[in-house]
């Protein structure tokens, strides 16, 4: 347990936590927490949590974290094994993480996250999370195999905003076993975001899901991969959302339609991947179905 610190957390084994692995409280500037191994931590391996939202700057770098419970429950604040909570401008990167019962990275209202290129299996809802009242995430270069949704950006409605989604590989998704939120997306964003450059395959709902109802203003999808998922693209039918972009992505064996929108999961109308339409709020140029 850290509070108010700075300095180094490296080279440690935490094993059995009945908690959490490790726990960073207002760090300090410059504090770091890198090289360790934590495996079996009851309910998140790695907490970077501040008092109250505001800059704090830790980066969590190059360490192991595998079988992480849930057994305090919950619908998400445990089950993780890096959790970043009110807490800015953190970096989390080049973590090895397998086996968590929620997600691998979950940052909730932390402003200007950066999730870059970690790698990730066997986790079982959201791999990534950017949640909640934040503003700027870069999420790039992620390996995630397995999981029930790939990389969420979420809560517009919260003030959720501003990310970019590039240059990850997701492959083998699932559907979660809760029925509220039954996942099963490859990569799903809400507002302000370019998603670029990603491969997904194998998603049993979409690759990519662009809003949510109402929540969705000014994203622009392009040079994405998609093969052998659900629907490839789905994007938000609702006329009160904002503008939508998708360009120049190959899309290739998706079972119920290339581009197609949708009103909360209901999958509607023709495929935008065949018209390609060229004007109006939802813009689908030069993509390659295949």
């Amino acid at each position: 347990m850290l509070e108010r610190c700075g300095g180094q957390v490296t080279g440690c084994n935490i094993v059995d936590a009945t908690k959490s692995g490790i726990f960073s409280l207002d760090a300090d500037a410059g504090l770091e927490i890198s090289h360790n191994h934590i495996d079996r931590a009851g309910n998140n391996g790695i907490l970077v949590w501040r008092t109250a939202k505001g800059e704090d700057g830790t980066i969590v770098a190059m360490n192991r974290i595998e079988r992480i419970a849930a057994r305090d429950g919950g619908t998400g604040e445990n089950g993780n094994a890096i959790n970043v909570f009110r807490a800015g401008n953190v970096l989390v990167t080049s973590n090895r993480i397998a086996d968590c019962a929620f997600s691998a990275v979950r940052a909730n209202s932390a402003s200007n996250v950066q999730i870059l290129a970690n790698s990730i299996a066997r986790v079982g809802e959201v791999a990534i999370f950017a949640e909640f009242a934040f503003e700027g995430a870069v999420i790039s270069s992620n390996l995630i195999d397995g999981a029930a949704t790939g990389i969420s950006v979420t809560n517009f409605d919260h003030g959720g905003r501003l990310a970019v989604v590039q240059g990850n590989l997701i492959r083998n998704l699932t559907l979660h076993r809760g029925p509220s939120d039954p996942g099963g997306y490859g990569i799903a964003v809400e507002a302000d975001a370019a998603i670029s450059g990603n491969t997904v395959e194998s998603a049993p709902t979409a690759g990519i899901s662009i809003g949510w109802g109402r929540f969705c203003r000014d994203i622009a999808a392009s040079g994405n991969v998609v093969r052998q998922c659900e629907v490839g693209i789905a994007v938000t039918s609702d006329a009160a959302a904002g503008a939508v972009l998708i360009a120049n992505n190959m899309i290739s064996g998706s079972r119920r339609g290339a581009i197609r929108a949708n009103d909360h999961g209901r999958i509607l109308g023709d495929d935008l991947g065949l018209t390609q339409p060229s004007a109006g709020r939802i813009r689908a140029i030069g993509n390659v179905v295949a």
